[in-house]
């Protein structure tokens, strides 16, 4: 029965995409939309008990028979990703409503819903043209959100957005239609090893990994990420960077590990663009002189460090472990520089200077959050990147060092960046204030340049009020960053949990039988594993 609810996940978000696009009262919308991504949280919580005694369960759609049927298909590791993607979704949206963004449009709730619809769909989804609907079901909504969200250049970055998901879209959907052709078979279970046995298989499949690696933002088609989600409003980047590009790197891998076996055989060129891509996104993050533009240039660099883990080590327990670490980690520091941006109307280093002698909450949080990206102590950064290197030096050989070694290398280069950040909006001279321009920023500075900061700002604050960034906007922010710190301190109780979810990737045989066989076939023999 539980198995039967599993469709609910994708389409209870979509259902109340459309009670919130009819109902008269836009709070009783906002309610809805801060409701559905609770409950997809709380719904990973109840899998992951499950699957504790039931590593696999599936429900055929439309009553066809295996294999036909749409698969909808939980495990670990499924389940792990929507207690992430609810929780950060969640927070996201809080600072949305906390923003005013749900105020700007009524359809600004129903969109994000069918975001997360789409999230949801392809999460659990056991079959690749639909996951190639899905992930156009959540690409829709994230056009209109793009154009109506964010800075006068939303425009030009809604097209570029637009052309490289399309495009993206079409080279996906010609994969899955290879896959189709040689192996005759788009059912992921049907699929189990098939690039193994095949080369035309293997083939078509490193299509799709192909379009999923761009949507990624993987180097070399890495371009269009670092211009279009700080062209955004922060609420919808964190939105945008929990669900779209983390989507994409839970697709490449659940495919690598159910259709390549992990053989690390396969993953060489896999590995190549990984490596390029981490040191790429970190070199990158240094020069930016906007704060979210210097945070999506680490999102780029992360995307190479979870692909990297993947296709180096024999398990991906690294990989899943940096991937929940990132996802919690650059939602709180975009949402944190958010909150500044928000009230300080600037989103440039320059005008974001000073906030620690008047922010210094913010500051304390962003302390955290920078800490967990750059993979200090007490944060989630330090255990994901010891995961990260203890999978790849369990390889052995050349490639595990050389992944070793372009890991540090880009998380000295990311502390590099993130003191450039840090430097340039918590110490300097003193912050704009509301409505200043950057003709009297710049005017600010330089009299601070030529004559000193007398040092007594309550008497510029007598003339003009220093702004505050209220607590209401640190909240979601800090709670993610709490979470990091969370995940650091009890990592005793998660991994059992990223373990059951390896074991469910390396070794498919429970996934095979729940898909193809039904749930009569999940034996104690299956449950324990590949015999």
């Amino acid at each position: 029965m539980t198995a039967l609810l599993l469709p609910l996940l994708a389409a209870i978000p979509v259902m109340a995409a459309a009670v919130t696009a009819i109902l008269p009262s836009r709070q009783a919308g906002r309610l809805v939309a801060l409701a559905v991504p609770a409950a997809t949280a709380v719904a990973g919580v109840v899998l992951l008990v499950l699957h504790r005694s039931e590593p696999v369960i599936a429900a055929s759609v439309g009553g066809f028979v295996p294999g036909v049927a749409i698969p909808f298909v939980s495990d670990s590791f499924a389940a792990l990703m929507l207690v992430t993607t609810g929780v950060v979704a969640l927070m996201s949206l809080v600072f949305c409503d906390q923003t005013g963004e749900f105020g700007r449009s009524r359809y600004f709730a129903p969109l994000a819903l069918l975001l997360l619809a789409g999230a949801n769909g392809a999460l659990l989804t056991g079959d690749l043209f639909n996951l190639f609907v899905f992930v156009e079901v959540m690409l829709l909504p994230s056009y209109a959100l793009i154009a109506m969200t964010g800075t006068w250049r939303r425009l030009g970055v809604g097209r570029l957005f637009v052309v490289i998901n399309l495009l993206t879209s079409t080279l996906l959907l010609a994969g899955v239609g290879f896959v189709y052709g040689t192996a005759g078979s788009v059912n992921l279970a049907v699929l189990a090893g098939a690039a193994q046995e095949d080369g035309r298989v293997a083939a078509a499949l490193g299509v799709v990994l192909m379009a999923l690696c761009i949507k990624a933002g993987a180097v070399p088609v890495h371009g269009w990420l670092p211009r279009a989600y700080p062209g955004t409003s922060a609420g919808v980047m964190a939105l945008f960077s929990a669900l779209h590009t983390k989507v994409a790197l839970y697709a490449v891998i659940r495919i690598w590990a159910t259709a390549f076996d992990l053989d690390p055989a396969w993953g060489r060129v896999l590995l190549v663009v990984a490596l390029v891509t981490a040191l790429w996104g970190a070199v990158a993050s240094a020069s930016p002189v906007g704060a979210r533009e210097i945070l999506a240039w680490q999102m780029v660099s992360g995307v190479g460090v979870i692909l990297a883990a993947l296709a180096v080590a024999q398990a991906p327990g690294g990989a899943i472990v940096y991937m929940i670490h990132h996802m919690v980690t650059i939602g709180a520091l975009v949402m944190l520089i958010g909150a500044a941006e928000h009230v300080y109307r600037s989103g440039q280093l320059g005008g974001l200077s000073g906030l620690w002698y008047r922010e210094r909450p913010l500051g304390v949080l962003l302390v955290l959050a920078i800490a967990a990206l750059v993979g200090l102590p007490p944060t989630s950064g330090l255990t994901g990147k010891l995961e990260v290197v203890t999978a790849a030096l369990g390889t052995g050989g050349a490639w595990g060092v050389a992944t070793v070694v372009v890991v540090l290398v880009s998380s000295l280069i990311g502390l590099v960046a993130m003191l450039r950040l840090w430097r340039g909006i918590m110490w300097g001279g003193p912050a704009p204030r509301p409505g200043d321009d950057d003709g009297d920023s710049d005017e600010r500075q330089r009299e601070v340049d030529e004559h000193g900061d007398d040092g007594d700002d309550d008497d510029d604050d007598n003339v003009r009020p220093s702004p505050r960034v209220p607590a209401r906007l640190l909240v979601p922010g800090g709670v993610l960053a709490a979470l990091s710190v969370a995940i650091f301190l009890g990592y005793g109780a998660m991994a059992p949990e990223v373990d059951r979810a390896v074991a469910g990737l390396v070794d498919t045989d429970a996934y095979v039988s729940a898909v193809l066989d039904g749930p009569d076939a999940m034996t104690d023999s299956t449950i324990g594993g590949r015999s």
